[in-house]
């Protein structure tokens, strides 16, 4: 039996478990990630790629990787509901901030555009990242058993092909192995809420629709035929690649029997409405809505991720979002404590801060995947209801009979409805953190700029991410994102930052830590030409901003101090769990 020593162990090599590795691996740390499938994803599964996740990837160095390899959504901008593809459009919208009414508020939020980048092409630009950087990655590698001590993880691992067993041993291990998580079972996580609430089954076709949606190119197309049994939404349609490979999605009854080829047939062709176009079936799996959460992130030393921690259905795209986002706020804590940076306590900061988030996210999925109830109920569609009474209920909609306006404006505002689920930018970007890695505040954050999770307020508040603002470096365009993160402590001043800059020298001197100070102004070292950072800042030309690796606002001053030194050391000393 072959032992292995790791500082990490990550079980699961999805979309968290690889960004955790790639982390890791670049903040030097040994870590050996192990999945039990033989490769990366081999179906399209998650597909859109929110700014945030996309901010992630900029600062592990693999942004542009990942852009080339999908979509922008500034080309696939629409959602469609129909009554089939080639058949009566029912409504159409903007989706992911690409309406006229949104452009500009996406573009002010991140320096990265969202993109439709589907999960079998990005798993393995991922991997091949996470080997450059030398860590170990293992497929058809499974977990079996898992135990900890006070300071060892110990995990008994299984080749699939040979039965081979390996003796893992590691200081911390990440369980991000999916919503059936070994991890999260054997060492009894605990969750709340409920799982197996719908069945569904998802098929990968290749099938040309271009002439059905090149005029409307989009993310999403909802079918609903009338009459159907599946009455509640017949299908719906994402686009793998521009437009000749799909996903369609449908509800379906027995989770334990697959439809056929041809029963996955019969149904495209009937969302489709085209007897004739050749359709090829890649794949077909099934799948259910949950509406789960772990209620901690933490055991000891093991921490759960992604699937593992938050189970929910795919409407919003949040899950590999959120999943992604788990791994980054976790893998620099674990690399800080790994190498003396920080104490133990800065480990529990981690399910403070991902837990609330991962809770409103599964809260905010089931609600938006429940929302297209809204739709069926303005079409007029009901359960039982015969073909012809549902065409007769859609030809009354857009008639000039009595009450028929008013059913518009019921369908309009159910289309609105949606924007939850498309055009959610407070709920992708504006998470707001509260844990030890936080030095808290005592007045509140800024009030919201309309609903907050249709919309996104910037604010250096601590606990919130740092605002992105462009800024001139040498006759280069960088956002004040680019300047902070990759792996440590920023200290953001302005005009008036040379007494902050002077203390963050002593203080990084005495934590042994990297502290690059970010001079940030009106013809500063990083120049705020068009004064975007002036207006998004909240501080004076003497204050201070403390960023950290993840680009969280961990501590600011608002104006100068007379003590600049003694408070940033301890605010430091506070977020790294060292006291003095």
């Amino acid at each position: 039996m072959t032992e292995i020593e790791v500082e990490v162990l990550v079980v699961g090599a999805g979309p968290s478990g690889l960004t955790a590795a790639l982390a890791l691996a670049r903040h030097g740390v040994k870590v050996m990630a192990i999945s039990k499938y033989r490769g990366p994803a081999n179906t399209p599964r998650a597909h859109i790629t929110n700014q945030r996740t996309l901010e992630v990837f900029k600062d592990l160095g693999i942004e542009e990787r990942i852009r080339s390899a999908g979509w922008p959504l500034s080309y696939l901008s629409h959602n469609v509901l129909a009554t089939s593809l080639a058949g009566l459009e029912i409504a159409r919208y903007r989706s992911y901030g690409t309406g006229p009414d949104r452009l500009s508020e996406y573009a002010l939020a991140s320096p990265c555009p969202p993109i439709n980048c589907q999960q079998h092409v990005m798993e393995p630009i991922l991997r091949d990242a996470v080997i450059e950087q030398g860590a170990d990655v293992r497929y058809g590698y499974e977990l079996v058993e898992i135990s900890q001590t006070a300071d060892l993880v110990t995990a008994r691992i299984v080749e699939r092909d040979t039965g081979e067993e390996l003796i893992v041993r590691a200081r911390y291990a990440i369980g991000a192995d999916g919503g059936r998580s070994t991890v999260a079972e054997k060492l009894g996580f605990s969750f709340v809420g409920e799982p197996g609430l719908r069945n569904m089954v998802t098929s990968w076709l290749e099938v040309d629709l271009t002439r059905y949606v090149e005029h409307r190119p989009g993310v999403l197309y909802w079918i609903g035929r009338p009459g159907h049994e599946q009455w509640f939404g017949t299908a719906s349609w994402a686009c793998v690649k521009p437009f000749t490979e799909w996903l369609m999605v449908q509800p379906w009854s027995d989770p334990d029997v697959l439809p056929s080829e041809a029963e996955v047939i019969d149904r495209a062709r009937l969302t489709i409405d085209d007897g004739d176009v050749p359709i090829k079936v890649k794949s077909i799996g099934s799948w259910q809505v949950n509406n789960v959460v772990a209620t901690n992130y933490r055991n000891g030393s093991v921490f759960i991720s992604g699937d593992a921690a938050h189970r929910h259905p795919p409407a919003g795209g949040l899950g590999t979002n959120t999943s992604v986002q788990d791994a980054f706020n976790l893998a620099w804590k674990l690399a800080y404590v790994l190498r003396g940076k920080a104490g133990p306590g800065l480990l529990d900061s981690y399910s403070a801060e991902r837990q609330p988030v991962g809770a409103h996210v599964v809260s905010r999925a089931n609600v938006s995947f429940e929302n297209t109830a809204a739709l069926v109920s303005a079409l007029g569609f009901t359960e039982g209801q015969s073909e012809a009474d549902g065409w007769e209920a859609i030809r009354s909609l857009y008639s000039d009979e009595p009450g028929a306006s008013e059913r518009r404006d019921v369908l309009e505002k159910a289309v609105k409805l949606q924007d939850y689920r498309s055009n959610a930018l407070g709920v992708d970007l504006g998470q707001r953190y509260a844990s030890g890695a936080v030095i808290a505040e005592s007045g509140p954050f800024p009030e919201p700029l309309g609903d907050p999770e249709l919309h996104y307020r910037p604010t250096s508040h601590s606990g919130a991410p740092l605002p992105h603002a462009w800024v001139e470096h040498d006759g280069k365009q960088l956002s004040t994102l680019d300047i902070t993160g990759h792996g440590n402590f920023s200290l953001l001043v302005g005009v008036g930052g040379t007494p902050w800059k002077q203390a963050a020298e002593q203080v990084a001197t005495r934590l042994g830590i990297e502290l690059p100070v970010r001079e940030v102004g009106l013809r500063c070292a990083y120049d705020d030409v068009n004064g975007d950072w002036k207006r998004a800042r909240e501080i004076g030309d003497h204050g201070a901003i403390l960023v950290r690796p993840d680009r969280f606002v961990a501590w600011r001053a608002l104006a100068a101090s007379s003590t600049p030194e003694v408070d940033l050391e301890a605010a430091l000393r506070q977020i790294l769990d060292r006291p003095a």
